[in-house]
């Protein structure tokens, strides 16, 4: 039997999130988009959008979080950089690609694993990839709520980079919205560096709940799904492609179908992968031959470890505004969704287009993850089971039909691809 997850309790936050764990079949349930009801900012909220904005919150003066989540490029970055930069000087290279913060933020559930009883049967769902870990914010998981993910960054020597939360709570002092700050945080909580840091992140988490920015659900596909538009004949093809769980397959990860409810989907079940994403040289942090970035096990997580079979996870993203994007997968490898989408179906079938030759000549699959823990990527979900010499699950002409249906997913004001590798 299998230990019950304990219950998570009724919070403001839980009560706004839809709780949802979705996941291969038969696992879990689908996770639907709500749009928030369109009505006033919270004093709070207001407040959140003047801080998400603000660039005199960082180190250099010229870093705020709209400078990797851009609205108009649906809350993600504006260029087409593998991963962006920042820092006090902007010459630190961060080491994963910036999600959007569209649509997920109100819908993520907490990260939980649930384990088997024993060792054995654990080890043996993890071989199966039938009991991935699931939830939490951030490629990794490790954030619990929008307002712990939103204090991070101003911390972070990769990204707006205070020295310490001293630092942040002397810029909120000197912004115009101080006095507001504290009308809605309490008069005294300024004094305070970590509470004034706590306050800085729910601002920004309450404003990331309530505008409905963050939820347009304004695309095509939003549209057909209410029965405004019609699909084309290209983009039906390419929605059928996507489903069919014997060739892409990619809905038993990025789910597409209606909620009980009506509601639409978010193209993600907010489970965890081993995709075998080949290393990325652009990054700085992979000219060191050791360095190794396996998400779930470290470097930046390190509660889980301890836990080997994690090794190489990452969070599924929502595919919802992803022809809009420049870069693909947690390391910025790929700069063209038709190339994303080739390697998915072609990773196996021909690992030599996209791996690198070890010493002895041989094709290095999955050389991203150390040798010793290469055996935790999928290899048993289609199309992920393929072998040298077969043929992908889609050519050119069904990956052209399933780039028109992921192009449906992108709201009306959503600006992209972006093409330039620029700051």
């Amino acid at each position: 039997m299998r230990p019950v997850l304990t219950a998570l309790s009724m919070t403001l936050v839980a009560i706004l999130w839809l709780v949802g764990c979705a996941s291969r079949p038969a696992k879990l349930r689908q996770v639907d988009a709500v749009k928030p009801a369109v009505h006033e900012l919270s004093p709070a909220a207001s407040l959140g959008k003047l801080i998400f904005f603000d660039s005199t919150l960082s180190a250099s003066g010229r870093v705020s979080c709209s400078s990797c989540h851009d609205p108009e490029h649906a809350y993600g970055p504006a260029n087409a950089m593998a991963v962006q930069f920042g820092g006090v000087k902007l010459d630190r290279q961060g080491a994963r690609a910036v999600p959007s913060l569209r649509y997920t933020l109100l819908h993520v559930p907490r990260w939980h694993q649930e384990w088997a009883a024993s060792r054995f049967e654990r080890i043996e769902e993890l071989a199966k990839g039938d009991n991935p870990p699931t939830g939490g914010l951030g490629w990794d998981g490790r954030f619990n709520t929008p307002s712990a993910q939103a204090a991070f960054p101003l911390l972070n020597p990769d990204e707006m980079a205070n020295p310490d939360a001293e630092h942040v709570a002397a810029a909120v002092r000197k912004a115009p919205y101080a006095a507001e700050f504290r009308r809605v945080f309490g008069e005294h909580v300024l004094e305070d560096p970590q509470k004034t840091l706590a306050a800085v992140g729910t601002a920004v988490e309450r404003f990331q709940f309530e505008d409905p920015s963050f939820y347009p659900l304004s695309s095509r596909f939003d549209q057909w799904m209410d029965g405004k538009v019609q699909l084309t004949e290209t983009e039906q093809r390419g929605f059928a492609l996507f489903n069919d769980p014997a060739r892409g397959n990619c809905a038993s990860c990025h789910l597409s179908q209606r909620g009980a409810d009506g509601s639409h989907p978010i193209f993600t079940d907010f489970q965890f992968e081993a995709l075998g994403v080949p290393r990325n040289r652009e990054l700085k942090a992979n000219r060191v031959a050791s360095y190794y970035d396996m998400g779930l096990c470290g470097p930046v997580r390190s509660d889980q470890r301890g836990e080997r079979g994690f090794c190489g996870m990452f969070r599924t993203p929502t595919l919802r505004n992803i022809a809009t994007r420049g870069a693909f997968f947690h390391n910025g490898r790929f700069h063209s969704l038709r190339e994303a989408l080739e390697f998915y179906v072609e990773r196996d079938t021909n690992p030599e287009k996209w791996y690198g030759k070890g010493a002895g000549g041989r094709v290095e699959k999955f050389d991203d993850l150390p040798a010793y823990l290469r055996g935790n990527v999928d290899v048993v979900d289609e199309p992920l089971t393929r072998h040298p010499g077969q043929a992908p699950v889609w050519n050119a002409r069904d990956i052209d039909d399933v780039l028109a249906f992921l192009n449906t997913l992108t709201d009306a004001d959503a600006q992209g691809p972006p093409t330039s590798q620029s700051r």
